[in-house]
C-alpha cells in the first residue's frame, strides 16, 4: 500500500465519525486553501496483539522511520512519532499507547477483557488502523469506570482503532498564516476549540504552536442497551518554526501533546 491510499483511507474512515473535519477543510477550500495534513494520531493498549510494537511494522512496511519517543505520566501514555524516510511531505504519524498496568485495577480488569478478544495476529496490513473496535462493546458503567480514571481508556474502549485526529499544517495555508487566524475563523464559524491551558499550546519560541477542536460527538449504545452522546474525534492545526539552525522542527512537545490529548474529553 502507498501512503497516499493509506491516508486516503484513513480519512475516509475519520470523517465518517468527525463530519466536522470534512466542513472545516471545505471551509478553508472555500477561501482557495491547499490542505495538507501535518500529522494523524492513533491511540491503543499496551500489552496487547495492537501494541505500539506490534503496530510499528505496518508503518515501516509504508516507508516511516520512528524519530521521537514521549511519555505522559499524568495520562499513563507513551508514545512515539514517524516521518517519511523519503517524502517530507508524507504526513508524519503518532501513535501512543495506554500503560494499562498504571490504572487501578478495576480499569485493568476491564481493559484485560476487551484484550482477550483480539485475535493475536490481528495486525496484518496497514488496514489495522482503520479496524475499530476489535472488541465486544462495552456497558456503560464499563465506560464509566474508564472514563473515571482514564479518559484516553474510555475513549479506545469505544472507538477502537482508528485515526484519532487529522491535523491542518498551517504552514501550507495562504490566507491563514498563524495559529491566532485560524483559531478566530473557526470560533467565528461557531467551533468549539480546546481551552486546556489556553487556545493555543506552544509558543514561536518552542518551534510548535498547535490548537485544536473539541471531538465531534456520536450517539453511542453500549451493550447493556444504555445510551449516551460521547466524544468521537477532533481537528487539529499545527503552526510549525524554523530551528537557529535554518531547519523546520518536526517533532512534538509532550507539554502541547499533553493538552491536546483532551480534546475527547467528556467533561
Amino acid at each position: 500500500m502507498k501512503p497516499a491510499d493509506f491516508f486516503a483511507s484513513l480519512w475516509d474512515h475519520y470523517t465518517d465519525v468527525t463530519p466536522q473535519a470534512q466542513r472545516i477543510q471545505q471551509l478553508f477550500q472555500s477561501y482557495g486553501e491547499n490542505v495538507l495534513n501535518d500529522h494523524v494520531a492513533f491511540r491503543t493498549f499496551n500489552n496487547s496483539p495492537v501494541s505500539l510494537e506490534k503496530l510499528e511494522p505496518q508503518l515501516e512496511a509504508l516507508g516511516y522511520v520512528a524519530y521521537g519517543a514521549f511519555t505522559f505520566e499524568n495520562k499513563h501514555l507513551k508514545a512515539r512519532c514517524y516521518k517519511h524516510r523519503a517524502d517530507a511531505d508524507s504526513p508524519k504519524v503518532f501513535l501512543s499507547e495506554l500503560l494499562v498496568e498504571e490504572l487501578p485495577a478495576e480499569c485493568q480488569d476491564i481493559i484485560a477483557k476487551f484484550i482477550a478478544q483480539i485475535p493475536s495476529d490481528a495486525v496484518q496490513s496497514p488496514a489495522i488502523f482503520w479496524a475499530g473496535k476489535l472488541w465486544d462493546t462495552p456497558t456503560e458503567a464499563e465506560y464509566l469506570t474508564l472514563a473515571e480514571h482514564s479518559e484516553y481508556a474510555a475513549w479506545l474502549s469505544t472507538m477502537g482503532l482508528q485515526a484519532n485526529h487529522f491535523t491542518v499544517s498551517i504552514n501550507h495555508l495562504q490566507k491563514f498564516p498563524t495559529i491566532e487566524d485560524v483559531n478566530t475563523l473557526l470560533l467565528n464559524e461557531g467551533y468549539a476549540l480546546n481551552q486546556v491551558g489556553g487556545l493555543v499550546k506552544g509558543t514561536p519560541d518552542s518551534f510548535l504552536e498547535q490548537s485544536s477542536t473539541m471531538a465531534d460527538k456520536v450517539e453511542y449504545t453500549f451493550t447493556d442497551g444504555q445510551q449516551k452522546t460521547i466524544p468521537s474525534c477532533f481537528y487539529e492545526f499545527a503552526r510549525r518554526h524554523t530551528m537557529p539552525n535554518g531547519v523546520l522542527f518536526d517533532s512534538f512537545i509532550e507539554g502541547n501533546a499533553d493538552k491536546i490529548f483532551d480534546s475527547t474529553s467528556t467533561k
